[in-house]
């Protein structure tokens, strides 16, 4: 081979390392020894020859995602692209959801027309998101329970399954003679006690749109046809929730834990309500820590009266045999 041909040769290399890497991608296609068909190796990163193996390119980068799926379920739940599903909402999240700012892409503000525009595709687009009653119900239903757990402070893992026990009530054909109200607040209240972060029916009254005895009678409905197995509320859940609203310690936190736990052996737990044993525990607990709380601000923190917290905390005092009691 000649200087001249050398050249020639390195220098189109040299031209071929200066263009972009989609064009040297490109133009690429066949071997340049044989002209021969190319294969792209996956599992050693490598372009090589089919004809005469020549590797025409190595190291190469995979885009793909670091992880594995086996199944459409499994690549679905690892899938990072775009926006995650969610029972919270009747579309379950897949649809497009047309932004309520009257701004383009760059935080300029449309024009009049533009806007006019813009308010007749959003009309459109809810009413193609809610083709039927069904999928209307759905929406106020799942609205109605995203609103009251944000008032009551609940997880989202309990708004998703206030939301799935619903969509099986509306799907079971539950609803006819109830209102979408009500079940959408039994189906929170029961989804609340399956979580164990559990609210007192007076609470949630105090959120949802129904009256108490529709709530209770509803929710009993509910639990009776799902076949839904919720256990008795236990009174040491609500005592995180009201200790951090009276500002007490840790350690009167565990004493009354304590004294739930020797009240549930003495049995004088059993036909009394699991609200006012826990208020009660609070209570006589921040005694025995000498912390300041009166029977009226515990009694604010768990709505329920004095008479019942004074009623319920002698009774624990007296199952911890402490022999304390205060008027």
């Amino acid at each position: 081979m000649s200087d001249t041909t050398i050249r020639t040769y390195t220098d189109a290399s040299e031209r071929e390392e200066e263009r972009p890497e989609n064009e040297v991608s490109e133009a690429v296609r066949t071997c340049p020894e044989c002209e021969g068909q190319l294969v792209a190796d996956d599992e050693h990163g490598e372009t090589v020859c089919a004809d005469c193996g020549l590797v025409v390119e190595d190291a190469a980068v995979d885009r793909g995602p670091e992880w594995r799926a086996f199944d459409s379920s499994e690549r679905d739940a690892k899938s990072r692209v775009g926006a995650p599903t969610t029972k919270m909402m009747h579309d379950k999240g897949l649809s497009t959801n047309i932004g309520w700012q009257d701004k383009d892409a760059y935080g300029r503000t449309l024009s009049a027309k533009q806007r006019r525009q813009m308010q007749r595709l959003r009309t459109w687009n809810e009413r193609f998101r809610t083709r039927d009653s069904k999928e209307r119900n759905l929406k106020q239903a799942l609205g109605e329970i995203d609103r009251m757990a944000s008032a009551l402070g609940l997880p989202q893992q309990v708004r998703e399954t206030a939301s799935v026990i619903y969509r099986r009530a509306l799907s079971e054909d539950l609803l006819p003679g109830r209102s979408i109200e009500g079940v959408a607040t039994a189906s929170l209240y029961a989804a609340a006690r399956q979580a164990g972060t559990p609210r007192s029916l007076d609470e949630i009254a105090a959120v949802c749109r129904v009256d108490k005895m529709e709530l209770t009678r509803t929710y009993r409905y509910i639990v009776r046809e799902l076949k839904l197995e919720i256990q008795p509320a236990d009174p040491e859940q609500y005592v995180p929730r009201f200790a951090s609203d009276l500002g007490l310690s840790d350690e009167a936190e565990r004493r009354a834990r304590q004294l739930l736990k020797n009240a549930k052996e003495t049995g004088i737990h059993s036909g009394k309500s699991p609200v006012g044993l826990a208020a009660a525990a609070v209570y006589a607990a921040s005694l025995l820590t000498n912390e300041k709380v009166t029977q009226n601000e515990v009694s604010e923190v768990a709505n329920i009266s004095e008479v019942t917290i004074r009623n319920r905390y002698k009774e624990l005092l007296e199952a911890e045999d402490v022999g304390l009691f205060v008027e």
